[in-house]
C-alpha cells in the first residue's frame, strides 16, 4: 500500500507532531511538528525536516549546527495524528546542546536537571 502525507491527520494549522527517537538505544530525543510537505521531504531525502512554527519556514535537522537526524523508519500511530521518526542523531538533538530535549525530571514534586550539555 503506497503512502500519501495528505491521510495523515493534521490539526487546525496543517501539523502534525513528531517524535524523534535514536534508532539504536529507543531514546526520546525531541518533539517538533511537520506539515505534509516537510513528511514528503523526508521521506524523499532521507533527512528529517520539520516545519519551524516561529520562523513558518522548513527547518532541516542539523542544517546549521550540524547535529544531523538521518531517517531510518518514519512510524504512523494508530490515530494517524502523531509520527515517530526513529533517527540516527549526530552530537545533540537539543537546541541546549543535550542529547535529548527531555533532560528535566519531576521528582518528589521538583524539576531536577538529569542531563547536562554535551562537551
Amino acid at each position: 500500500m503506497s503512502f500519501d502525507p495528505a491521510t495523515l491527520v493534521y490539526d487546525a494549522n496543517g501539523l502534525i507532531p513528531c517524535i524523534a527517537q535514536a534508532a539504536e538505544t529507543g531514546e526520546v530525543l525531541m518533539m517538533a511538528w511537520m506539515n505534509a510537505e516537510s513528511v514528503a521531504k523526508t521521506l524523499e531525502t532521507g533527512r528529517v525536516t520539520y516545519w519551524s512554527r516561529s520562523r513558518k519556514s522548513f527547518w532541516v535537522k542539523g542544517e546549521s549546527s550540524g547535529h544531523v537526524q538521518e531517517l531510518v523508519e518514519l512510524r504512523v500511530d494508530c490515530d494517524r495524528d502523531c509520527l515517530l521518526a526513529l533517527v540516527n542523531q549526530t552530537g545533540p538533538a537539543c537546541h541546549t546542546n543535550r542529547r535529548s530535549c527531555f533532560y528535566t525530571a519531576l521528582r518528589e514534586g521538583d524539576e531536577v536537571e538529569i542531563m547536562t550539555p554535551m562537551a
